[in-house]
């Protein structure tokens, strides 16, 4: 499948990019010079995008015409996928769990919640997606200057990872990972569908380097597996500005 792609300059070379945090700062807006950017790279090699969001927060961020500016376009780990903006096939979160082992999982999580004692809590606790459930202490319906302030917050209060430890001992029998990732929230999913799983999707394309950008790549981040991936070449990003100066040294 890989002449699909005879219009690179190097077609069996992918580039994989996490959203937040990689290719925009925290659930903002990407820079008109790292899309111009991605633009020219792509030119060069494949290029796409793997993000535990769903694709209407991926359009928010990259722009409406998301699926159209990269070859590939991950959502929720490619539990929801596009090649050349086509549709792949997708996965439920609640088809593997049931409805009522779900029920059991998001009522833990609410009164877990509402036992916490944190400074803040808006709304939005858990928001229930495709492949997975994102998992919020103070509400995804916080402000980003709230955003800011529980991040910094959880750094020494450790919320999050506690909630997960929770979680795993109260659930193991449901076979789940917890992914931290961004400012305010984990996600929720299968083990397995982590963001190896948009690999499933690459396998049958004859690429001969998959490179990721990331910057949850510790231990625990959103981005761990797939950095550490035996068939990824990982790169460690703090920032889009980081990015774009990783991209310059590697591929311009």
């Amino acid at each position: 499948m890989a002449a699909d792609w005879s219009n690179k300059e190097k077609p069996k070379v992918l580039v994989l990019f996490d959203v937040d945090g990689t290719l925009t700062p925290a659930r903002k807006t990407i820079a008109p010079e790292v899309k111009q950017l991605l633009a020219e790279l792509r030119k060069k090699v494949v290029i796409g995008f793997v993000g535990g969001s769903d694709l209407v927060k991926q359009q928010e961020q990259i722009g409406e015409n998301a699926v159209d500016l990269f070859d590939f376009s991950f959502s929720e780990n490619g539990l929801t996928a596009f090649r050349k903006g086509v549709p792949l096939a997708s996965q439920s979160f609640i088809g593997y769990l049931g409805e009522d082992k779900y029920k059991r999982l998001v009522n833990f999580i609410l009164r877990y919640i509402s036992d916490l004692d944190i400074p803040k809590k808006r709304g939005t606790f858990v928001e229930f997606r495709n492949g997975m459930i994102n998992v919020s202490p103070i509400g995804r319906n916080c402000s980003h200057p709230e955003r800011n302030e529980f991040e910094e917050y959880d750094k020494t209060a450790n919320v999050r990872p506690k909630f997960v430890e929770a979680l795993k001992a109260e659930f193991a029998d449901y076979d789940l990972t917890y992914s931290i990732g961004g400012q305010i929230s984990f996600d929720v999913f299968p083990r397995g569908w982590d963001k190896t799983y948009c690999l499933k999707h690459l396998k049958n394309e004859g690429f001969d380097e998959i490179h990721f950008f990331g910057d949850k790549t510790d231990k625990g981040g959103n981005d761990f597996e797939i950095y550490t991936h035996p068939d990824v070449k990982g790169h460690s990003v703090k920032s889009p500005d980081d990015t774009v100066r990783i991209l310059k040294e590697l591929f311009f």
